[in-house]
């Protein structure tokens, strides 16, 4: 278990399943005790749980899964980058199923999820927690004696 464990790979698809989890059902609470009355009400409970859920995954992904030190602030502030990336996919594409094309809420967001995560993992991979790469010491070289 330690060895799967020590893949970043394994860890960011445990706390992405974790955070798409407590994500998915706020945004099926939401959708049906406070905002489903309401025209639109699944767009108002697709942006109240991503809220919650985007700063839910920076804790978890910064610490468990990226494993960085550093300015917390630029972290973030790149992270939502990110996430902005793919909640405009996610305001785009929900409507397009559920108005368009009459996929039932709960299953149209459930596919969107899937593009989701991969964007999340590659963006978070390679910009929100992006850290420069040492340099390797440089050779050293004999000393010559001076004259």
């Amino acid at each position: 278990m330690a060895r799967l464990l020590a893949d970043q790979r394994v860890r960011f698809l445990i706390v992405g399943a974790v955070n798409t989890v407590v994500a998915y059902l706020l945004f099926a609470a939401f959708t049906r005790w406070l905002f489903g009355t309401s025209a639109g009400g699944y767009l108002l409970s697709l942006a109240l749980s991503y809220a919650i859920a985007i700063v839910m995954a920076f804790v978890l992904y910064r610490r468990f899964v990226f494993r960085v030190s550093g300015n917390v602030l630029i972290d973030f502030i790149r992270f939502v980058g990110v996430y902005a990336l793919t909640i405009t996919i996610n305001f785009v594409a929900l409507p397009l199923l559920v108005e368009a094309l009459h996929v039932p809420v709960l299953i149209a967001q459930a596919l969107i999820v899937i593009v989701a995560t991969l964007i999340s993992f590659f963006g978070h991979r390679s910009f929100s927690f992006r850290r420069a790469r040492p340099t390797p010491p440089a050779e050293q070289q004999p000393h010559e004696p001076r004259s």
